[in-house]
């Protein structure tokens, strides 16, 4: 078990092991900002919109990270009946209306391509979301597969967590790590430098994605959120390669409960070392 050690948010999955898909959720205190980046090609979201730095809601009150690629985003509705029962939204003249992001990933062809998390499961997600949780192959990492790129026969994916501190800072890093590319040894960058890489494989577009939070207990505005998450896209071309492919829907939220003063470069960067670990946890998982 793990656990994202900062207080108020909790994480809770939904899991189809016979199917191989599942969600899992993030959920933030109230008066959470958050934003992010796509740098992927083929991405699978819902809301995503909104955590561009024009947008004028700034906060953020659950994350969705989702298999069953396109999908499984009705997983979100489960979240967004729950943030209503509970009060959390942005405040309109008939009520909140919850912000949930929602990024999937594509695992149809890992079990069951006819069962995909529904609003039942985003449901059953958030009602069992705690301060401690699993990593591995549960939620959005059930079905997830790596190392895509060059090989006949993919490496289980799955659901990656580290967290740093830095004093009074900690940074939460929640990956479902779906690539098409290999956790970067070395090995396939040498080949390319040195000229012994001759085998350019083709991948199947819309069939891999990293997708996932960083979440920090800083005080940080939504533009400052924005570039922690252009932070952790620095950390998935750190664990991965190659990254950020057409064929990848790489996408990242970073999410700040606004509690700790403190410098903003210094965020990002244990953004992209705690980016990096949570994807390279994966890797090194016993399945």
């Amino acid at each position: 078990m793990v656990s994202t050690g900062i207080e108020g948010v909790v994480v809770g999955h939904h899991t189809n092991a016979d199917a191989l898909t599942g969600c899992t959720v993030v959920v933030f205190p109230n008066g959470t900002v958050a934003s992010g980046e796509i740098r992927g090609g083929a991405p699978a979201t819902r809301e995503f919109a909104l955590l561009d730095t024009d947008r004028m809601v700034d906060t953020c009150n659950a994350v969705v990270l989702t298999g069953g690629s396109a999908f499984g985003l009705s997983a979100v509705d489960g979240v967004v009946d729950w943030c209503v029962e509970n009060s959390r939204g942005f405040a309109t003249a008939a009520g909140v209306v919850p912000i949930v992001v929602g990024m999937a990933l594509y695992d149809l062809a890992q079990g069951d391509s006819s069962i995909r998390p529904t609003a039942t499961d985003g449901r059953a997600a958030v009602d069992a979301a705690a301060a401690t949780f699993a990593a591995g192959r549960v939620g959005a990492g059930t079905g997830a597969t790596i190392a895509k790129w060059g090989t006949e026969e993919p490496s289980p994916g799955g659901l990656g967590v580290s967290t740093i501190r830095v004093g009074d800072l900690v940074v939460t890093a929640i990956f479902a790590v779906n690539a098409a590319g290999h956790i970067d040894d070395g090995s396939l960058p040498k080949a390319i430098a040195d000229e012994t890489f001759d085998c350019w494989p083709e991948t199947a577009p819309f069939e891999n994605t990293t997708i996932g939070v960083v979440v920090t207990n800083a005080r940080l505005t939504k533009a400052a959120c924005h570039l922690v998450a252009q932070g952790a896209h620095d950390g998935f071309a750190r664990a991965l390669f190659p990254s950020h492919l057409r064929s990848d829907g790489d996408a990242v939220v970073a999410a700040a409960t606004g509690v700790v003063e403190t410098d903003l470069d210094v965020v990002r960067t244990v953004a992209i070392v705690a980016t990096e670990q949570a994807i390279r946890s994966v890797g090194q998982q016993a399945f």
